[in-house]
């Protein structure tokens, strides 16, 4: 949500001095905005998709191309040492978004059974999850990029780290074959 709400901020020609950004953890970003002790909150779903449902909140801007869908991360070493587990999880994640996008009403239900969330803050939340594609793809590289001159100037990254060169090194697509497989 940070870095979403410095990239819409840039977007509109705005840096983040130019507004009072208050720092929450998601559950209290959520109370603050329903409270009226912020004027817009950068959630994530759940939260953001239940204070809609439960309290009328807003959705004032949504940007799918700041978002990158369908990454599983792991470590190389583990990599490295459990293939077959690597096959395994990626084989199971297929089949379950498979599933889920031939399934949403009966996906909406299990997200709510097991997460405890309410049938309709589940269903709006899975409306904004993209399911469509079982591998990243170069407008997924290009979200995660995009946002790589916020983080340098934020300085969450190390000066001189070429975080393009980062990410390239970082997406390994040999696993990506494993579901292209399936």
């Amino acid at each position: 949500p940070y870095l979403f709400t410095l990239r819409t901020l840039q977007q509109a020609g705005l840096k983040k001095d130019d507004v009072e950004l208050v720092h929450l953890q998601h559950p209290d970003g959520r109370t603050a905005l329903e409270k009226g002790d912020v004027d817009a909150w950068a959630g994530l779903d759940p939260h953001m998709a239940a204070s809609q449902v439960q309290a009328g909140s807003r959705l004032l801007y949504r940007n799918r191309d700041f978002n990158s869908y369908g990454v599983v991360s792991v470590t190389e070493q583990y990599a490295k040492q459990h293939p077959q587990t690597i096959d395994t999880v990626i084989k199971a994640y297929e089949q379950a978004r498979e599933w889920s996008v031939k399934n949403p009403d009966e996906l909406a239900k299990l997200l709510a059974s097991e997460s405890g969330l309410p049938l309709d803050v589940a269903k709006l939340q899975l409306s904004r999850t993209d399911l469509s594609s079982p591998q990243l793809t170069a407008k997924d590289v290009l979200a995660s990029k995009a946002a790589a001159p916020i983080l340098v100037s934020e300085e969450l990254v190390r000066r001189g780290v070429n975080v393009d060169q980062v990410i390239d090194q970082l997406i390994d697509t040999g696993f990506q074959q494993v579901a292209a497989a399936q």
